[in-house]
């Protein structure tokens, strides 16, 4: 979909009579049926002069093609200006541009983010240069008329209103300035960009190369796909055992079986450990492989970026990033717009979407509608907000409302907590989420220690470190004054420690982050991921009184998103929500403790719940028998 397309004349027209925003105003509200905002309006207006000041230069020809917000398929990002045109030996070009009107902006230590005024408040977002480069790649990746080689994209970012400061343009972001030129404010700044432009496009196409790019099929490039299977098969912890292959295979089969007319839903259940996200990543992986169109879907952006940073092997932002998006992305998304879409941690989906969790329908509504085949996995034990909405029930209805053919599977091998299915069941009956026969637990089975003091704990998990491995987390019931002051101390204990949460500048990649051992993790930032040990500190928000689980939700951060409004709530319907909360404060400590493969390090900030999970430890002695001391002679 296109807003508006024209040649550089008749642009140029539409602004010199000053009705561009009107046009584009109506086009945009009948191709979408959104009202436009009166600043966005203005935001239209006040760029698309700008642009028009960049192509006024005799050197540009009159029948290149311009184009206002070029909708990526398969995406719900708009490219603000696609200009076309033929370079001097006669190849199909595309300049995309991205228009900014900042005037300032600060840099941050995080990968290709910026901070800047958005929405009357200082906000993150992404670096425009990389903005402009990720739809570029886009394209090269998915865009057949692209990656075949008939068209070539280049990409540039356009600042009109913002000075050169060395902030924006400064060299923690000049990798992604080297893929998409940035242009600011200035006369020289204006030269350079006319200079861009004039490199790929000398000649007019009169829009023919834009119509053939809308016009190109839209599948995965072989490149790509083959650059994602060699990068699979590097990594050891991917391999498919046991019923994960099986499984894999059915879904590989359901995707290759699904379309419009007959979609396909597939529910995969299972619990910690049984390798989720090992088969939702060779999903991704594979179908690809096979020319289909889809995305791995996460709630969190925790799984995501660590997942997609260990299969590329790097860090910064890759050509993959496309394949990886939030589960709030398909609310404008028409029907079967994917052939499959891979949703993990499905049991974190929410009803309403974006920032303030207001726009919307429902976020398993919109991912069923948006593919021929919707592969969910989910632990319904590991709801841990008030807004989890995510459960078999509620997805089996939405594909019933759809017409879609629903398979449903169980991930039963345990691959986590040393293989002992054991520490699950004893967990459950320790937490009381569930009653089971695992009173006790052999730690010999599975290495459990309850430690006196969480220096002790913090300090065992740090000599477990040695292959980044072991990572400590705790319930979120202290305030993240880090965030504001970086000196601060967050979470203190007694006199004698003293922590931060995890670092703001590791992004959600900290439990693969190099020395992010010296912090403290919470659940969004653990939450579908795994260590070898994990070390829990266990808030006042559960505790133990009479040998009986207390949940005490007052006890939790004022700032903790997950229990968020839950005193309005209780005003409506004070039993059922009492009830919610318990089960989230509990899933949440599960979730945390069963994070490590091979051992959980705990330690209680109140003694008596410290006492209650020793008890249930069952720790062999040594034989030291003198029947036992001849047989060892």
């Amino acid at each position: 979909m296109i807003v508006y397309e024209a040649t550089k004349q008749q642009f140029q027209k539409d602004n010199d009579n000053d009705d561009i925003e009107d046009v584009i105003l109506r086009s945009f509200e009948s191709a979408t049926g959104r009202i436009v905002a009166a600043a966005e309006m203005n935001a239209w207006k006040n760029s698309l002069g700008a642009m028009s000041r960049v192509l006024r230069d005799e050197e540009i020809p009159n029948d290149i093609g311009v184009a206002i917000e070029l909708h990526i398929p398969q995406t719900s990002k708009r490219i603000d200006i696609t200009l076309t045109g033929l370079d001097a030996s006669g190849k199909q070009n595309v300049v995309l541009v991205e228009l900014k009107q900042w005037a300032e902006a600060s840099a941050t230590s995080k990968d290709a983010i910026v901070k800047t005024l958005l929405g009357r408040k200082i906000r993150e977002t992404v670096h425009p240069s990389y903005q402009a480069w990720s739809y570029a790649s886009l394209l090269e990746g998915f865009n057949e008329a692209v990656y075949s080689g008939g068209i070539q994209v280049h990409a540039c970012a356009y600042l009109h209103n913002y000075t050169p400061d060395d902030v924006i343009d400064g060299p923690h972001y000049q990798a992604y300035i080297s893929k998409a030129p940035l242009f600011m404010k200035g006369r020289d700044e204006l030269a350079r960009m006319r200079a861009f432009i004039k490199q790929h496009i000398a000649k007019g196409d009169e829009k023919s190369v834009l119509h053939e790019l809308m016009a190109s099929p839209i599948r995965p490039s072989k490149a790509l796909a083959d650059s994602l299977v060699k990068l699979l098969k590097k990594q050891a912890e991917f391999v498919l055992i046991d019923d994960q292959k099986e499984i894999h295979e059915n879904c590989m089969a359901a995707a290759a079986g699904a379309s419009t007319e007959r979609p396909k839903v597939v529910i995969i259940e299972g619990g910690p450990g049984t390798g989720k996200s090992v088969v939702a990543l060779n999903l991704l992986v594979n179908l690809t492989s096979r020319g289909l169109v889809g995305k791995y879907v996460s709630k969190n952006s925790a799984p995501r970026q660590v997942y997609e940073s260990k299969l590329t092997g790097a860090l910064p932002r890759s050509h993959f990033s496309q394949l990886f998006t939030g589960s709030g992305s398909f609310m404008e998304s028409p029907t079967s717009a994917f052939d499959f879409l891979v949703v993990d941690e499905a049991h974190r989906l929410t009803e309403k979407s974006d920032l303030y969790g207001q726009k919307g329908d429902n976020q398993i509504k919109e991912l069923i509608n948006a593919a021929n085949c919707t592969i969910f996995f989910i632990d319904e034990d590991q709801r841990v907000t008030l807004k989890d909405i995510g459960n078999r029930e509620a997805i089996r209805a939405f594909a019933k409302t759809r017409g879609a053919e629903v398979e449903e599977y169980v991930l039963t091998s345990q691959f986590r907590c040393s293989g002992s299915d054991g520490y699950l069941a004893w967990l459950d009956n320790a937490l009381q989420v569930r009653e089971t026969a695992n009173r006790h637990l052999d730690t010999e089975e599975y290495e459990f220690k309850v430690f006196d003091t969480p220096q002790a704990m913090h300090a065992a998990i740090q000599s477990k470190n040695g292959n980044n491995k072991a990572r400590v987390v705790a319930g979120y019931c202290w305030p993240w004054n880090s965030k504001k002051r970086a000196s601060d101390d967050d979470i203190v204990i007694g006199e004698h420690y003293r922590r931060q949460w995890n670092l703001e500048e590791d992004e959600k990649r900290w439990i693969i982050a190099q020395n992010s051992v010296e912090q403290v993790g919470c659940i969004h930032t653990c939450q579908g991921l795994e260590v070898d040990y994990i070390g829990v500190i266990i808030g006042p928000d559960l505790i133990i009184r009479g040998g009986n689980v207390v949940t005490v939700p007052e006890q939790r951060d004022k700032n903790d998103r997950s229990v968020y409004g839950y005193k309005k709530l209780m005003k409506a319907e004070p039993e059922k929500i009492r009830q919610l909360l318990d089960l989230i404060i509990k899933n949440t400590y599960r979730t945390l403790m069963t994070r490590g493969m091979k051992g959980c390090y705990l330690y209680c900030t109140d003694e008596e719940t410290a006492q209650y999970f020793r008890e249930r430890l069952l720790v062999r002695k040594p034989d030291t028998s003198a029947r036992s001391r001849a047989l060892l002679a």
